[in-house]
């Protein structure tokens, strides 16, 4: 039972053993414990601070992210659409240039034909014109080679002619 019952005397050692312990630990232990903690404690709340600052600006590089890449899809767009026009423009404009231009082939082609069917009408007619004469000729010859033949014609000639 010794050993369940107090003894004043390890009750007052224990008691001074406890508050030297106290003291030495308050002296030299709960200072830089407390330090480190407060410390820690500060480096947790600028982590903290430092990562809601990472956070917004990753929200904002998002944003200004979202807000380029649709600029740029408005600027494609647009250089896509001046491409475009520029196209159908260009198309357009080969398109009437080469109808005009077919335009004066066609009416120099029409010249052209006008010109060579007015050089064979031209030629036809020097040819008939020949002909005739030669014709005209070769009956003059017959007729003149008839000496009666030749009173003939110069009287009936001279019938049709009328003196006024």
């Amino acid at each position: 039972m010794d050993l369940v019952s107090p003894n004043p005397g390890l009750i007052f050692w224990t008691l001074v053993s406890f508050l030297i312990l106290l003291f030495l630990l308050k002296k030299f232990a709960w200072k830089p414990i407390l330090e480190a903690i407060f410390e820690r404690e500060r480096s947790i709340e600028d982590a903290l601070n430092k990562a809601e600052l990472a956070r917004e600006e990753i929200s904002r590089l998002s944003s200004e992210n979202e807000a380029l890449l649709k600029e740029a899809r408005v600027e494609r767009d647009a250089i896509l659409k001046e491409a475009k026009e520029l196209k159908d423009q260009i198309v357009a404009e080969a398109r009437n240039s080469a109808q005009e231009e077919g335009a004066k082939l066609i009416e120099k082609a029409k010249v052209e034909i006008n010109n060579q069917k007015a050089a064979a009408l031209d030629e036809v007619k020097n040819q008939v014109a020949k002909l005739s004469l030669d014709i005209a000729e070769k009956v003059l010859r017959k007729q003149f080679d008839d000496k009666q033949k030749q009173e003939t014609l110069v009287s009936n000639l001279l019938k049709d002619v009328k003196l006024n």
